[in-house]
């Protein structure tokens, strides 16, 4: 049984009353059954490195369209410079009838990855596939689906981000191969670059989760060892032999804040060039990931989009990377005001920032535009949403004193109202300041024209929702123009590990049920919040709506779980 939340309604129930428990049931056997295995055959225990075993890290398909989709694996012996293998699909797991099959070779060049475009495939079609190295040794057995074409009555989405290795086990992972979702996305974060001991504090981090290698990751080699480390995880290998993956990067999988020209913890006097980094982590991405690569030129350039048949266009942005100026800078003047938001020094804030770049923008207008699907879909980094909050209350960090005031002053008849509650209710003198201006808060007329465009869309037929990660904590927003007219929908998911508003306000503090209901009450936007636990977001497009069921894993600190899911819908 699961919670069905109306957000339609002005006062949205907070995460309590009965909910639908589903005790995990997960070993080794589960997993196997699930059509994943751990281990190669015949191969020896894995090692992260992978200097003895082959395939220690599995296969994953990916960047399925409606005639192929990637298959990818590792394969390494202990002398060679490269493995030959062969690829092999099938109808069923057995392999009784081979049909399609061709050779690749997982080289040094590549880290010993090795990427296939399995093309000529039907679509709407599960296929079986594994790889087969010289010595005999096979991988374990992958499932892959290419896409529906024509009408369409129903897709199926696991939506993850964020999923820092030391924070916890990916049991989100675990849990949504299950779950009846045909594909996968992840919305960035898929690894996390710091130092080990960093973040999150070694006080923090689960015992048995140690980040390798030990240093926060700059080169080539360092990237791919993160990622390996990833991989090598049995609830990721699991997820990716169980369904393909459409992902896309955000700021972690290079350095924190990253944007085209630097990074918040990039030192180009220690580090060396941000461009040499940025080239070490994309190649690993696209070593490492799944991902069909739509520039062999370019590999910073990932945006792509992909057509469920008449039911589902999706595009993935890249808003971290290929166009993104850097981040206003939040900084308060000397009677502690924050001269970043424009209410306060115009000049002193950029409004035209860039988050994608203009190219990019004219890319989507025009995908948008020509697609004849009935919903356009965004996977989108960070939060698009308006998530401005009262000066007053931000600048106090959220303390009791400052929003029950406001509140209170909100909640307040004019006739009744003191001079201090109409000077907190007064935009002029108390404005309402967004509280992450790496969002799209600190883009506002880039997300104007995203918006002008999906408000373009409705004439056509055609309904817009975004999908997006970064934050660590469940959203549901209304997508509005700056004059208030909704245009659409976004559900923003939870981490699949890393730490949220928990982490800042602590539950014995600031409980989550309170943190929400007040951070909810002071921003017109949100309709639902969750403030405080992981886990996966499942999407079910239909013609008539979308479906979010917030998936929430019990724990991430043992292997042990159980979910309860929150259930929204958007009609459009």
């Amino acid at each position: 049984m699961t919670k069905n939340i109306d957000p339609a309604s002005p006062a949205v129930p907070e995460n309590t009353g009965r909910r639908g428990f589903f005790i995990k049931m997960s070993s080794v056997a589960a997993v196997l059954a699930s059509g994943g295995a751990l281990t190669a055959c015949g191969g020896s225990d894995p090692e992260l490195y992978g200097e003895k075993a082959m395939f220690n890290y599995g296969v994953a398909s990916g960047d399925p369209l409606s005639d192929r989709v990637i298959l990818w694996t590792h394969a390494k012996i202990s002398s060679p410079d490269s493995v030959n293998l062969t690829w092999q699909m099938a109808a069923d797991a057995s392999f009784s009838t081979v049909l399609f099959s061709g050779k690749t070779v997982a080289s040094s060049d590549t880290g010993f990855t090795a990427k296939v475009d399995a093309t000529g495939l039907s679509p709407n079609t599960e296929y079986f596939y594994r790889f087969i190295a010289p010595n005999d040794s096979v991988s374990a057995v992958g499932r892959a689906r290419t896409l529906p074409v024509g009408s369409v009555a129903e897709v199926k989405l696991a939506v993850f981000s964020c999923s820092d290795y030391p924070a916890g086990y990916f049991n989100a992972y675990d849990a949504a191969i299950s779950s009846g979702a045909q594909f996968a996305l992840h919305l960035g974060d898929y690894i996390y670059e710091y130092k080990d001991g960093v973040y999150p504090p070694t006080a923090s981090a689960v015992a048995a989760r140690v980040s390798a290698p030990a240093n926060e990751i700059v080169t080539l080699s360092d990237y791919r060892a993160r990622h390996a480390l990833h991989k090598a995880d049995p609830y990721a290998k699991a997820l990716h032999a169980r369904m393909p993956m459409i992902a896309i990067w955000d700021d972690h999988e290079f350095a924190n804040n990253a944007f085209m020209d630097g990074a918040e913890n990039h030192n180009p006097t220690i580090q060396g060039p941000w461009s040499a980094r940025k080239a070490a982590a994309s190649q690993a991405y696209h070593e490492w990931m799944p991902i069909r690569s739509p520039d062999a030129t370019n590999l910073l350039k990932i945006y792509r989009s992909f057509d469920f048949g008449n039911l589902l266009s999706l595009h993935m942005l890249d808003t971290r990377i290929i166009g993104r100026e850097q981040a206003p800078d939040r900084k308060l003047d000397a009677s502690g005001r924050d001269i970043a938001d424009p209410a306060f020094l115009p000049y002193a804030y950029n409004p035209n920032k860039q988050m994608m770049g203009a190219t990019q923008q004219t890319w989507l207008d025009s995908q948008m535009t020509a697609s004849k699907a009935t919903w356009q879909v965004l996977g989108n980094q960070t939060m698009m949403g308006r998530i401005k909050l009262p000066a007053s209350t931000l600048l106090a960090n959220l303390s009791v004193e400052s929003v029950t005031a406001y509140l209170t002053a909100k909640g307040t008849p004019a006739a009744y109202l003191t001079q201090a509650q109409k000077d907190l209710l007064d935009p002029a003198k108390n404005p309402k300041i967004p509280y992450n201006l790496d969002a799209w808060d600190g883009y506002p007329a880039q997300r104007e024209a995203v918006l002008n465009s999906a408000s373009k869309l409705k004439a056509a037929g055609k309904k817009f929702v975004v999908l997006t990660g970064d934050s660590h904590n469940a959203w549901y927003n209304k997508l509005t123009l700056a004059d208030g007219t909704q245009v659409g929908a976004e559900f923003a998911g939870m981490s699949v590990t890393s730490s949220g508003f928990e982490s800042y306000f602590p539950p014995a503090a600031f409980p989550p049920v309170t943190l929400a209901g007040t951070i909810r009450a002071l921003v017109d936007d949100i309709s639902y919040l969750d403030t405080s636990r992981r886990g996966y977001m499942l999407i079910t497009v239909t013609p008539a709506q979308v479906k979010a069921e917030y998936v929430y894993v019990s724990t991430v600190t043992s292997s042990s779980y159980t979910t309860a899911i929150d259930t929204l819908t958007y009609a459009g």
